[in-house]
């Protein structure tokens, strides 16, 4: 008899884990012998073919993964479509701005010209397929890098980034001028 505890233990991995994993690191996670984990692991499956569950275990080669049953699809697709077909919200376009220009950046790079919590923003343009981590910064905590994907210029009708419009400069007052050119006199005068 196999203990619920775990049963729970395994299923919170396999869902955890989101990708496949071999059977030997799952017994090491669960500190029980291979053997017992193959067992956990049916036991699991036939609970969730038992209650009809929209999840299942796939069995790939010597790993194995939680996923959505086949059946389900469907409705997955359809909202994933939903979620996808939004349109971008002021901020949105604001933090794709500020990506676009600036590539690769951080999200703390982009809050700062922001001024605001970016996190759900870069997570929605993420999921849209607009923008993609592009690596990490060489600095303490190694922060990702952001930037644009094809489907970016694709949406937005680029063939690359080179044709992004040129950013407008405000316009300098006469006063700004006259005061940079004094600057400039004094310090080639010394």
């Amino acid at each position: 008899m196999i203990k619920p505890q775990l049963l729970g233990a395994m299923e919170a991995l396999l869902f955890a884990a989101g990708e496949p994993v071999e059977l030997s690191r799952i017994a090491g996670a669960l500190e029980i012998p291979v053997h017992q984990a193959e067992e956990v692991i049916a036991a699991l499956q036939q609970r969730m073919a038992e209650q009809n569950s929209g999840l299942e275990i796939l069995r790939l080669d010597d790993s194995y993964q939680m996923t959505t049953r086949a059946d389900h699809i469907g409705p997955i697709r359809k909202l994933a479509q939903m979620r996808r077909n939004t349109p971008l919200s002021g901020a949105a376009f604001e933090v794709l701005s500020v990506i676009a220009y600036n590539q690769p950046v951080t999200k703390s790079y982009v809050e700062q010209v922001r001024g605001v919590d970016c996190t759900g923003v870069i997570g929605s343009l993420c999921a849209k397929g607009l923008i993609e981590e592009c690596g990490r910064l060489d600095l303490p905590g190694r922060p990702l890098l952001y930037g644009t994907t094809k489907h970016f210029l694709r949406c937005f009708s680029l063939n690359s980034l080179e044709e992004l419009p040129p950013i407008p400069q405000p316009e300098r007052d006469a006063q700004q001028e006259v005061t940079e050119t004094k600057m400039e006199d004094f310090v080639t005068n010394e």
